[in-house]
């Protein structure tokens, strides 16, 4: 893919992609909460720092090398 793709395709996926993902995440934890009870504030910020970077794997040859000149 080149450069010029990549940009394109990293734009959507910021722009689209990344806030449905926050609504998902958000809405699976709100989910626990009710299923399980409120957990403690360490566990939740785990569990959303765990969510914070397992988004963006899959994405990491899109994301890779767009900041750099052509």
């Amino acid at each position: 893919m080149d450069l010029r793709a990549r940009k394109r395709w990293s734009l959507v996926i910021l722009l689209i992609g990344l806030p449905l993902y926050i609504v998902v995440a958000v809405t699976a934890m709100n989910w626990l909460d009710a299923r399980f009870g409120r957990q403690p504030i360490l566990v939740e910020l785990l569990v959303y720092a765990g969510l914070g970077i397992l988004w963006a794997l899959p994405f990491r040859r899109v994301f890779r090398g767009i900041g750099k000149g052509e």
